[in-house]
């Protein structure tokens, strides 16, 4: 039979487009990738594939022009979640969310015969949830798509004052009175670091020449305006600490005000550049804005199973070390298939359980004995010779005669005490406390990912960018490998990151564990052979 045609969108390095190939089944004919450092590592490593950019620039009618029907999309779209951003970041409304709808405008142009989305395990939770803004109203309206009013926190109660509200209904009064970029930032460095004050001083020696310089446009001589009154408030603070005339320890509460003011600026102004669809204000706690919501997988579920799209569709979390990978991931998996093709879809079934999961052992003791290097310059590939110690997962890894992307992060003497000190399964926690010094602004914060020495015989946690993780090795006092890392995804050493050291941690960590993509691919393939046997493949 011929193989199934695939575009992947938001391809990253290629890790699902890898388990794919490797069935032997498929033929990805386009990836979208924004990335430039993952859309080199795509390239490379899918010599064939036609690599594009931006997915919100795709012309899917010249796709289909040039490469005939496409069977199936494939694609992990980010979706960050409105909550998580709302705590951790200065902006409302995640951009990232607004991905899922383009993975969502992928199918309805292109129909294909299948779909696969992969994301965070919490997709499917209240989570993450779009925003109702005023271009979805009739989708919303015409799929019955369940909505929830959800509560956005402006400005807290304790930095409230008259004028709030009628400023953030007001664009032009928001655009007047909002920092640049650049003048905000400087300043919540200096905020965010004041739990620390070893840090916040180290902040504010940093950023002085910056701080002062935007001092002169931020201090107002004999204003009313209550916004540009607190942004006085806060430079003048901060001249005054380099002047001597202050200590540190007053600042927090001087340039507290303007921060959270400055936060409600920039969210105020996102509502307006997104087009939401406010319900009310409140002013009974703060300032907060109410806005209706619903969940991303209810919108996704909502427009694909209905006419004249027809799709069936199936969700599951499932666990990368149930198909091979020596690591606990949880991904949350959509699979859709035309209700033409099947009347119930199916999701791949575990290969392994708790008893028998592969190890981080299994992944990476083979390379023990193999030395790594530092430098991106020194990669020019180590020889890899016959070794007794290795394990069947190993074997199906050491698939290339020279071993790429062995790379560590240089080990510092702070570091490496911390390495030495640390036994298998233990992290940052479990360290003497005079070991935790000088490193994180609230030690008590710290996850537990952080400077975690793996252990041989378990398979690890989720596999993020271990490099900023500080993930040590087993055995050896030195952080895990680009290569080690990759190992633990289930990449094959034929398969070379590119980019800077960063980047490359980042790329691997970001990925589809192959051999999971894998097995999605075979269990969809086996939907579509079952159901295209007894029938006429549709046009």
């Amino acid at each position: 039979m011929s193989k199934y045609s695939v575009v992947d969108l938001f391809a990253g390095a290629g890790g699902l487009s890898l388990g794919f190939l490797q069935t032997g089944l498929y033929d990805i004919k386009v990836a979208f990738e924004n990335n430039p450092n993952m859309q080199e590592t795509y390239r490379k490593n899918h010599p064939t594939v036609d690599v594009r950019g931006d997915v919100c620039n795709a012309d899917y009618e010249e796709i289909l022009a040039e490469y005939g029907p496409i069977d199936v999309v494939i694609g992990g779209p980010p979706c960050q979640g409105f909550s998580n951003a709302n705590r951790q970041k200065n902006h409302a409304i995640s951009q990232n969310n607004m991905l899922v709808k383009q993975f969502i405008r992928s199918i309805l142009e292109l129909h294909p015969k299948a779909f696969v989305m992969e994301n965070v395990s919490m997709l499917r939770s209240n989570v993450h949830r779009f925003y109702l803004d005023e271009t979805d109203v009739q989708i919303v309206e015409r799929y019955n798509i369940s909505m929830t009013p959800t509560r956005l926190v402006l400005l807290d109660k304790a930095f409230m004052f008259d004028g709030a509200l009628d400023i953030v209904k007001d664009a032009d009064r928001i655009a007047k009175e909002l920092w640049p970029e650049n003048q905000y930032a400087v300043l919540n460095v200096v905020y965010k670091a004041s739990k620390n004050p070893r840090k916040m001083l180290n902040a504010l020696r940093k950023h002085k020449k910056a701080l002062l310089e935007y001092a002169k446009e931020r201090i107002y001589d004999d204003t009313e305006e209550v916004i540009r009154t607190i942004s006085s408030n806060a430079f003048n603070a901060v001249c005054a600490f380099y002047e001597g005339k202050i200590n540190q320890d007053v600042i927090k509460d001087a340039i507290e005000p303007a921060i959270m003011v400055q936060r409600m600026l920039s969210k105020a102004k996102e509502i307006f550049e997104n087009h939401l669809v406010i319900e009310k204000y409140d002013v009974s706690n703060g300032l907060s804005v109410i806005i209706k919501s619903y969940a991303v997988f209810d919108y996704l579920k909502a427009i694909l199973e209905s006419p004249p799209n027809n799709y069936k569709i199936k969700a599951d979390v499932l666990c990368a070390a149930d198909f091979g990978a020596p690591q606990k991931r949880m991904r949350f998996v959509v699979i859709g298939i035309k209700d033409s093709f099947v009347n119930e879809v199916k999701m791949p079934k575990s290969i392994f359980n708790e008893s028998s999961y592969r190890t981080v052992r299994d992944a990476i003791e083979d390379l023990e004995s193999v030395p790594t290097v530092t430098e991106l310059k020194d990669d020019i590939g180590t020889p890899l010779t016959e070794t007794a110690t290795i394990s069947e997962l190993g074997k199906s890894l050491r698939n290339a005669a020279r071993l790429y992307n062995h790379i560590v992060t240089n080990t510092r003497k702070t570091a490496l005490e911390r390495f030495k000190a640390l036994k298998q399964g233990q992290n940052f926690h479990s360290l003497d406390d005079s070991l935790k010094t000088n490193t994180y602004t609230d030690i008590s914060r710290t996850q537990n990912t952080i400077y975690l020495r793996l252990n041989y015989d378990q398979p690890c946690g989720t596999v993020v960018n271990v490099r900023k993780s500080m993930w040590v090795h087993p055995v050896l006092d030195r952080a895990i490998s680009i290569r080690e890392a990759a190992r633990l995804q289930s990449f094959p050493d034929s398969f070379v990151f590119y980019g800077t050291k960063d980047k490359q941690y980042q790329q691997v960590g970001n990925a589809v564990p192959p051999i999971m993509a894998k097995e999605i691919a075979s269990a969809l393939a086996k939907q579509l052979e079952i159901s295209t046997s007894s029938k006429m493949l549709p046009k």
